[in-house]
């Protein structure tokens, strides 16, 4: 297992459209791959429970990567967020 804290830089958060393309960057592993924001664990590789988490800008999350490609999730998933999901 690995984890790493990044900061959501998306500046309104994670909406429909960045939820969807970090739902759709976890999807290509096959790790299992967890967001802690606050007391919730949302499953990265559903874009419904992403967008519910309402994670708004700014917002400190855990990425934590559990499986065969772990290191290698982990280190898709820092890119996609800390360049803005496609929106920055």
């Amino acid at each position: 297992m690995t984890s790493r804290t990044i900061t959501v830089v998306n500046p309104s958060g994670l909406h429909l459209r960045p939820a969807g393309v970090l739902s759709q960057t976890a999807m290509r592993f096959k790790s299992e791959i967890i967001l802690e924001s606050g007391d919730k664990r949302i499953i990265a590789k559903s874009v419904l429970n992403v967008m519910a988490a309402g994670i708004k800008c700014g917002a400190q999350i855990n990425v934590v990567c559990n499986g065969p490609d772990e290191e290698e999730a982990l280190e898709a998933l820092t890119k996609a967020i800390e360049s803005g999901l496609g929106e920055m």
